[in-house]
């Protein structure tokens, strides 16, 4: 019998990956890198500059350094990350309108 579908992310083996060989593994400090998640190896927020919800800095000309934060990469960052993708696909729109 298939096993029924989690309706939690957080317990899908799909919304946590860790690539363990890559040579900058765990590419942030953690002090558990047991739980560091590489889904998201580059944030898909950074877009959303100060609404991403995550700990960066502005670094000059609008770069920002999110060498501090470690949203995308906990075990719980699927759910966070995919529910701010209607932020994203707004701001995708409003780039397309201009």
């Amino acid at each position: 019998m298939d096993k029924p579908l989690s309706t939690k992310p957080e317990e899908c083996h799909y919304s946590f990956f860790q690539h363990t060989q890559c040579e900058f593994f765990p590419c942030h400090k953690t002090a558990k890198p047991e739980d560091f998640n590489c889904l998201f190896c580059y944030c898909p927020l950074y877009a959303l500059g100060d609404k991403c919800g995550g700990n960066f800095a502005y670094v000059g000309d609008g770069i920002k350094d999110c060498s501090g934060c470690l949203v995308p990469h906990g075990r719980g960052s699927y759910s966070y990350i995919t529910k701010k993708f209607p932020e994203l696909a707004e701001l995708a729109r409003k780039k397309d309108t201009k």
